[in-house]
């Protein structure tokens, strides 16, 4: 279906310099599906007769195209028996870089008729941005992923201070031309799910009744999402585990999961972009190549965070390297250091890297607090011996040291790794546990 539905995009992007819309591409699925216009009409929550006239107006363009006949009766049939005939004939069409890599930020992009030049913009509580490096590629990734590949739910994963906001909020200026609202919200300033889905609904409908039920409230933001093409992103998102703590916490992440399933597998035009500090099984991840659902985990920078150090102007650019390799090339911690070496070494690097150990300075010792606190006791006591550990410890290595049960010690492992507190690494066939220098001496600094 997706290199259908791609096919048709590039022939009606060619006969009218538009891209499918959503209700064009519902028509197409429901056609190779074998349903009735009514059919698609009500899954769309458009009317009959509307979704007559975009199929009558689609089949037009598509005979255009392809230089014969084709209509709701005959489209299946044709792409049955003569779809390789059609890729070849029209191979000038497939060729066609209509979404490239790397799209310049003020290139003029075609816009679908429904799709405003402004769209509306509420990005309360964004973070001002101001500075950017790197991520060419995981940009280019996103770009992909959300304008051509039309992902429903993305999400942007890694460890605190990674980059994840920033590259989001790049990533919105650089693709909002494709829609019609673009949102940012913070879960931190919002009490729960129900309260950000209230919010959300207040923009659409300003005068209507929000719904007490979460249920109610999940649907009527999926006849917004289908109605106008939106883009919003989720950030801070932490959901507890599946009955992990208490039940009051089981219920919330119930309700996670049953908003990010929803939000992937429902029919719609828009995305969702979650970010996260952590992969919870609440949010769906790709699971086949055609499932809307798009993942990307951050890693530290490499050479772009050289771009850090020199608006410190740090001394000593041949050991940057080394470094940015002592602090995983995360750029808030590289930004705390370099503050920090500019500070007590007067810039000079190489001074600073004598000492052969990462300093956990007092902002990045509060940032890494607060993801600390959140993990479960069975998980701080591993990390505790992770840390105290000269070398990468085994699975049975490690459990015979946290004395836990073969079950309980594979789910605070998996945990971690979920969290990106710990990294595991592959050696002649056997797995192994490590932390890196930062978390290292962070732990060992708790005593615990």
């Amino acid at each position: 279906m997706a290199e259908v539905l791609k096919l048709a995009d590039e022939l009606v992007f060619t006969q009218t310099g538009k891209h499918l819309d959503y209700l064009q591409e519902a028509i197409l699925q429901g056609t190779l599906d074998g349903r009735t216009y009514a059919k698609i009409a009500e899954e769309t929550y458009a009317s009959e007769g509307h979704v007559r006239d975009m199929g009558a107006e689609l089949w037009k363009v598509l005979s255009e195209g392809l230089g014969k006949e084709v209509s709701k009766a005959n489209f299946k049939a044709i792409l049955n028996s003569n779809y390789s005939a059609i890729l070849s004939d029209n191979a000038r069409f497939t060729n066609l870089n209509i979404c490239p890599e790397h799209r310049s930020e003020t290139s003029q992009v075609p816009k679908s008729h429904s799709t405003p030049a402004q769209p509306h913009l509420d990005l309360e509580n964004a973070p001002e941005i101001f500075n950017f490096y790197g991520r060419t590629q995981e940009l280019a990734t996103l770009d992909l992923a959300i304008v051509c590949d039309r992902s429903r739910l993305v999400t942007i994963l890694g460890f605190g201070g990674i980059g994840k906001t920033t590259l989001a909020l790049r990533l919105v200026g650089q693709i909002q031309p494709h829609f019609q609202y673009v949102i940012y919200r913070s879960l931190r300033f919002y009490s729960d799910l129900s309260a950000i889905l209230a919010n959300l609904l207040h923009i659409f409908a300003p005068d209507a009744t929000i719904p007490d039920r979460i249920e109610t409230q999940i649907s009527q933001l999926l006849n917004h999402l289908r109605q106008s093409r939106c883009l919003i992103v989720l950030d801070d998102i932490q959901i507890p585990g599946n009955g992990k703590l208490t039940g009051e916490d089981s219920t919330v992440y119930e309700n996670y999961r049953l908003f990010f399933k929803a939000i992937a597998e429902v029919t719609h035009q828009s995305c969702v972009i979650a970010i996260a500090a952590e992969q919870s099984s609440a949010i769906p991840t790709s699971k086949q190549p055609n499932y809307p659902v798009t993942s990307l985990v951050l890693h530290g920078l490499c050479d772009a965070a050289k771009e850090i150090l020199a608006l410190q102007n740090l001394a000593d650019a041949e050991t940057w390297d080394k470094l940015i390799h002592l602090y995983h090339g995360n750029p808030l911690w590289l930004e705390f250091t370099a503050t920090s070496i500019r500070e007590l070494f007067a810039g000079r690097v190489a001074e600073f890297l004598t000492y052969d150990t990462p300093i956990v300075w007092e902002p990045l010792q509060a940032q890494l607090d607060r993801q600390y606190q959140r993990l479960t006791l069975p998980e701080q006591t591993a990390i505790s011996q992770l840390a105290t550990a000269i070398y990468p410890l085994t699975f049975a290595q490690l459990l015979n040291l946290t004395q836990f049960s073969p079950p309980e010690f594979f789910k605070v492992m998996q945990s971690l790794e979920r969290r990106f507190f710990v990294e595991i690494q592959e050696r002649e066939g056997v797995t192994q546990f490590v932390l890196n220098p930062v978390l290292r001496e962070y732990a060992k600094s708790r005593g615990e």
